[in-house]
């Protein structure tokens, strides 16, 4: 009864709120503008410097409309996650304030930070510029059996039958498109879920590409999407912890938080058991089961997603023979062991010692030892497809410097996109030009 009413008033003044939003846009309009605005822009335009160069960033604000004056900017700048401690300033002079950054006399990234109070309220936001990032290399040496190591690993998870288990999802199928919750059997002791997404007409000549899609870090539902079915496919949104997706909010977030809290480091202790042994291993079978379904064409198959899905994309993708594309976005897992060469790493930052995530409890030497066969930028050596790649420089959680590591050890053929000003998301026009290339590299 308690959560029932408790439920209740979420609802009144959620709907209290939504009134009130309204009435203020009839009684007032609806503003095409935030009140305070800033723009920071590095005085190479395109962000990118050599080694050895100053870097000027230059922040215009304006409180509705009149530039800010005489109101302090603080700032802290030095290379990417590795940024002092103190604070300094510079005032906004006729709307402009300076912030000199520094160089690098290193390949990598120089970070800028700063934050201003206006009308009240605090504005903050994080800044980087590249120093020659086409010399970034990564920190990660290759194991000699790292090829034995994954081959022998899918060979055992093959020896087990992927068992789909189907379920009807009435609210993402209609006339066009059939969606379904499949339950799949990846390894011995590893089941996966995903919505299974397809179109309802004909399959053309050989039938259809299939496309696959890992998720995201974490453990939050998943929802089904027609988006890459609009374009002729089928799709598959995979969930790699086989959380029950029809489970109600609350409950999925209990479960999620028992079962998945701190999995990104769970049995570190070795290679063999290693939570994201059975996730790589995983993502392939999902790759056998989608060239398992008789509307494949045959040909094509895709693997794209961002974050912890961009690097479970290349993952997937690298020893496959049957993955033909590969699209990350600014993926996660790369040059894990950056902290340790005081440089920035990549997702979960591990050996930071900031971040809740990458906490390493076992012996150093012990975690990098297992972590050698998992770093993505080892799976982006092997890659042998082609592969298109986006990501920006303002990622404070992949950081760019360990994107940079993976993309130059990249032989395949390649295509990047990236946008400077980007932090841990994409652009519209970025998944556009994906798309496009996609279709463009489909084999006929």
């Amino acid at each position: 009864m308690k959560q029932f009413l408790t439920l209740m008033l979420c609802l009144l003044c959620c709907g209290a709120a939504s009134v009130r939003a309204q009435q203020f846009q009839q009684e007032f309009g609806n503003p095409r503008k935030v009140f305070v605005e800033a723009i920071a822009v590095p005085d190479h335009a395109d962000s990118y410097y050599r080694l050895g160069q100053p870097a000027t960033l230059r922040i215009t604000a304006r409180l509705g409309g009149v530039p800010l004056d005489g109101i302090a900017l603080r700032y802290k700048a030095g290379p990417e996650m590795l940024l002092p401690a103190e604070w300094n300033e510079v005032p906004f002079v006729a709307g402009e304030a300076l912030v000199r950054m520094g160089t690098m006399t290193e390949p990598g990234f120089l970070a800028c930070q700063y934050e201003f109070t206006a009308d009240g309220k605090k504005y903050s936001d994080l800044v980087k510029v590249a120093y020659d990032p086409e010399q970034i290399r990564t920190l990660t040496p290759m194991p000699a059996d790292f090829d034995r190591f994954w081959q022998q690993a899918l060979k055992e998870a093959r020896k087990v039958d992927l068992s789909p288990e189907y379920t009807d999802i009435p609210d993402a199928t209609n006339d066009q498109f059939i969606t379904r919750l499949v339950r799949l059997h990846v390894g011995k002791k590893k089941w996966m879920q995903g919505y299974l997404t397809m179109p309802r007409n004909t399959p053309p000549t050989g039938g259809f590409p299939v496309v696959l899609v890992p998720p995201g870090a974490g453990s939050q539902k998943i929802s089904p999407s027609d988006y890459f079915p609009r374009e002729g496919c089928i799709y598959l949104k995979l969930e790699i912890h086989d959380n029950n997706q029809l489970l109600p909010d609350d409950e999925y977030l209990q479960l999620s938080r028992q079962k998945c809290a701190g999995y990104m480091r769970r049995g570190m202790e070795s290679r063999d058991t290693y939570y994201y042994k059975d996730v790589y291993v995983g993502c392939a079978r999902a790759v056998d089961f989608l060239c398992s379904l008789p509307q494949w064409d045959g040909r094509n198959v895709i693997v794209t997603g961002g974050s912890q899905g961009g690097a479970l994309t290349i993952v997937t993708a690298a020893p496959s023979d049957r993955v033909t594309l590969c699209a990350p976005f600014y993926p996660a897992l790369c040059d894990l062991t950056g902290f340790l060469h005081h440089r920035a790493g990549g997702w979960p930052k591990f050996f930071s010692g900031y971040y809740s995530d990458g906490q390493v409890d076992i012996p150093q030497e012990q975690a990098v030892e297992t972590l050698q066969y998992f770093d993505v930028v080892n799976f982006a050596r092997r890659l042998r497809v082609p592969t298109f790649m986006s990501w920006g420089y303002s990622d404070d959680t992949c950081s760019p410097t360990s994107v940079w590591a993976a993309w130059n050890e990249i032989t395949a053929p390649k295509q990047c996109d990236i946008t400077p000003t980007s932090g841990h998301w994409r652009f519209t026009s970025s998944q556009d030009k994906c798309l496009r290339w996609m279709k463009e590299n489909l084999i006929p």
